[in-house]
């Protein structure tokens, strides 16, 4: 009796289902994730070579440290012996970090993600804040145009002597290719929590001015740490 029919179809029943991601932020952030798991595992090959290196440095630094007691090496030629071995844990340690961020980076994005799930159904009241662990949400007071613009760069001309720096003004390229609308918003290049971002971002909130503070970079959303002025931009 033939066994292949039936085995194919258990199989079939049996094969899970996967999960499509409903947009396309949520496609970036499952590509994220996955290239970020693919980078911790050549990390983890790079670290088993490392570990390799130092085991046999220990050996060797064994021998020297022998052969020096019995004056056969040189001083330097032990020293030399003990920096390989050094550079070698050095290698193992920067390498563990990296795997360590690797980590880090998938367990931010997740939370991210979750983050992103609740503001899509979260409506903030006026002046309500909302705080993630890599951005914050200002909803404002008033009505917010680009034609206010002039009103900020005022103001930081006035208080820092120099020119707003504006990195995008109005719908960009890469606003165009994650598909949000920033026609009526602009992005400041300035970390929220530097001096000069912290200014920026209380004289928005002392006037009503609704922005997104952006600490990292978040796949589909952010590049990287920036001040969004103006509502959240929608995907369309």
């Amino acid at each position: 009796m033939s066994l292949i029919g039936s085995g194919n179809a258990s199989a079939q029943k049996k094969k899970p289902k996967q999960t499509k991601p409903e947009t396309d932020l949520a496609r970036l952030q499952q590509e994220f994730i996955q290239a970020t798991k693919d980078y911790k595992a050549s990390l983890g090959r790079l670290l088993a070579t490392y570990e390799r290196d130092v085991e046999r440095a220990e050996k060797q630094l064994t021998q020297a440290q022998a052969l020096f007691e019995q004056g056969l090496i040189a001083k330097n030629q032990l020293a030399q012996s003990e920096a390989s071995l050094a550079a070698a844990k050095d290698k193992v340690s920067e390498t563990a970090r990296l795997m360590s961020n690797a980590d880090t980076q998938i367990a931010e994005t997740l939370v991210e993600a979750q983050a992103e799930a609740q503001l899509a159904k979260t409506r903030l009241a006026r002046n309500g804040v909302m705080h993630t662990a890599s951005y914050i949400r200002y909803a404002g007071a008033d009505g917010w145009s680009l034609s206010d613009a002039w009103k900020v760069q005022r103001f930081f001309l006035d208080s820092f002597k120099k020119q707003l720096p504006v990195a995008v003004f109005g719908q960009g390229a890469i606003h165009d290719r994650w598909r949000l609308d920033h026609r009526n918003s602009m992005d400041i290049s300035l970390h929220p929590d530097g001096p000069e971002g912290q200014a920026l971002l209380n004289f928005l909130r002392n006037n009503g001015i609704p922005f997104l503070a952006f600490r990292a970079a978040i796949p589909g959303t952010a590049t990287g740490p920036h001040i969004h002025i103006g509502r959240p931009s929608h995907r369309y």
